[in-house]
């Protein structure tokens, strides 16, 4: 038996986990475009269960809706989208992840030492930020941000 081709708001709030007034907004923001029916219910291609789980997916990873439809925006109107229409999106995303991933893990591999952010509150401040010198890059915690200890090791690479 195959699948209906359409569904009703409420079927694919089930489907997605997304609460109804959540694919209400999505729709606003042009992330899907449900077809209305003569009554004036909005009635859903089953491929846009993947746009919002996509949708879904990248807002819990900290993108913005704009950077989203960016990347929707991408996709076919009028079609389902192939497996090629989400390589390519998928593009658009992967270097931005993989920046963010590397971020990640850089401060959770610093964090427990000097980031120079000027609190000279750990041992290691002393050594790394003598006299919060990190301050003249700029404020915020300048050894995360890119800025390297001058005449020190990496503060990352070393442990209080």
């Amino acid at each position: 038996m195959a699948p209906k081709a359409m569904m009703s708001i409420g079927q694919m709030a089930t489907r997605t986990g997304l609460a109804v007034s959540a694919i209400r907004y999505y729709e606003a923001e042009g992330l899907v475009r449900p077809i209305r029916t003569a009554g004036g219910q909005r009635q859903f291609h089953r491929a846009d269960i993947r746009r919002l789980s996509f949708v879904r997916i990248t807002q819990q990873l900290g993108f913005s809706i704009a950077e989203i439809r960016a990347q929707i925006e991408k996709l076919p109107d009028g079609r389902t989208p192939t497996k090629a229409d989400w390589t390519r999106l998928a593009r658009g995303f992967r270097r931005e992840l993989d920046a963010r991933i590397t971020a990640m893990q850089q401060l959770r591999d610093s964090l427990d030492s000097c980031i120079g952010c000027g609190c000279l509150s750990l041992k290691r401040c002393a050594l790394y930020n003598p006299a919060d010198s990190a301050r003249r890059h700029g404020p915020g915690p300048r050894y995360l941000m890119g800025d390297r200890a001058e005449g020190a090791d990496d503060p990352s690479e070393n442990v209080d």
